[in-house]
């Protein structure tokens, strides 16, 4: 029985990898064909989660911001996604990882900072998430929280997860793959 336990971690741990490529390329290709969502959690901006106490909005050395290994995580234009629309949160460290993708102009909006503890701005994101059309890519820059929110995952710093709208009467989304934090 010990045998079989063993084999069958062995082959886990050696599937395992290749299923999360498979799950990579395939969220790549979403991207680059279009009318897809990549909801990204911003650039690694140590030390974890949140802001220091006293932080403004508007005034950016107050926030938790990139750091230089978040300030070089960018990979959408390297793979040819073509933006349609970019939005970020308001946050220093989601707005600058938006701008830096070089993709195109960055909005700025309230709606994709929503998480749990917002309801109202949870479900108007839902609704715009659900009915993006494209035909190009809509790249939203945003927050953990924000994401873990939507579809359940909780993403690490820089790490995108690929979706599509989702038919039905419930507006959301679902998952089409999801991209590794950039090394």
């Amino acid at each position: 029985m010990k045998r079989l336990v063993l084999a069958t971690l062995a082959i886990w741990l050696l599937a395992a990898p290749v299923a999360a490529a498979g799950d990579s390329q395939e969220a790549w290709a979403a991207l680059v064909g279009g009318s897809h969502i990549a909801l990204i959690r911003h650039g690694n901006a140590p030390p974890g989660y949140g802001d220091p106490p006293g932080f403004k909005i508007d005034d950016c050395a107050t926030q938790r911001n990139l750091d230089e290994k978040g300030q070089a995580q960018e990979a959408l234009r390297q793979h040819g996604v073509r933006a349609d629309k970019i939005l970020s949160s308001p946050w220093c460290r989601c707005l600058e990882t938006a701008r830096l993708m070089g993709l195109g102009p960055v909005d700025g909006a309230w709606a994709v900072a929503a998480s749990d503890r917002s309801p109202e701005r949870l479900a108007a994101m839902k609704q715009m998430l659900a009915s993006w059309r494209g035909p190009g890519t809509l790249v939203v820059v945003t927050h953990a929280l924000t994401v873990q929110a939507l579809v359940g995952i909780m993403p690490g710093q820089a790490e995108t997860v690929v979706v599509r709208p989702k038919p039905g009467k419930e507006p959301g989304v679902e998952v089409v793959g999801r991209i590794p934090v950039p090394e």
